[in-house]
């Protein structure tokens, strides 16, 4: 017989996944938030739905500006599933909007590790070396 906390728990990330994608972020990351609630305490989900709810929870403190709460749920993300390249990426944006360019180039280099078609992750990668390095010889 199923869990009924885990069959609720899917439920809930449907619903999360329903509201991320119409934008009603808000109530995505309530969702979100109660569903990686439920199951870091059941410790029964799967690993790639749960790395998906940080990944899209941390979208959502992206979208408000709320950066380093963004990129602990996008380090979450990674915890959950190490081969899930769009945390990584996400994470190295943020970085790189801070100027941490050499850990914004390790996450970019990650996200192309595990898929290198991604346009974005290379884009992004060259553009961080590029400033990397005006960085460094404007002598900070």
């Amino acid at each position: 017989m199923e869990d009924p906390l885990l069959t609720g728990s899917r439920d809930l990330f449907s619903k999360a996944q329903e509201e991320f994608s119409r934008g009603n972020h808000s109530r995505a990351e309530e969702l979100y938030t109660e569903f990686i609630s439920i199951c870091t305490t059941a410790r029964d989900c799967d690993r790639s739905e749960l790395a998906i709810a940080y990944n899209n929870r941390g979208q959502v403190k992206y979208f408000r500006v709320d950066f380093y709460e963004a990129m602990d749920d996008y380090s979450e993300a990674i915890k959950m599933n190490s081969q899930f390249e769009v945390p990584y990426y996400n994470r190295g944006l943020i970085r790189y909007r801070l100027g941490f360019f050499q850990d914004a180039e390790s996450d970019f280099k990650k996200a192309l590790e595990i898929n290198a078609n991604f346009e974005d992750a290379k884009q992004s990668l060259r553009q961080t070396v590029v400033d990397r390095e005006e960085k460094l010889k404007r002598g900070y």
